[in-house]
């Protein structure tokens, strides 16, 4: 089975410079917001690195501040097998799906990856 048969697809990228308290109301079903400059993905911040801080710390950081990086993903040709074997080698739960020219597609989750192998 391919990365694209069941990743969630799209994904708007949101600025660097976004405050964090914004970034917290925009997480989607995967669980992460993708921070892009140039139309290009430049990092992730997930429900996880949001949940590290204080409501009152919010205002005063933005996605830079707070965003995974380098990123690790995969692409949306990609057999699932590897994109998990990615996720374990890296800890991870998403993965963005990127193209060849490093532009989102999708994000893939685990919980993807159980929904559908279950089935």
């Amino acid at each position: 089975m391919k990365v694209r048969d069941v990743m969630h697809p799209g994904g708007a990228l949101v600025a660097p410079e976004t405050p964090l308290s914004q970034i917290a109301a925009m997480t989607n079903d995967a669980g992460v917001v993708p921070i892009g400059e140039c139309d290009r993905l430049v990092g992730i911040v997930t429900e996880r690195e949001l949940s590290a801080y204080t409501a009152n710390a919010l205002p005063n950081l933005t996605a830079r501040d707070v965003m995974s990086k380098p990123i690790v993903y995969c692409y949306p040709e990609e057999e699932v097998d590897d994109a998990l074997r990615i996720m374990n080698k890296h800890a991870v739960h998403r993965l963005p799906v990127v193209s060849h020219q490093k532009r989102m597609v999708g994000v893939l989750t685990l919980r993807d990856i159980a929904g559908k192998t279950r089935h």
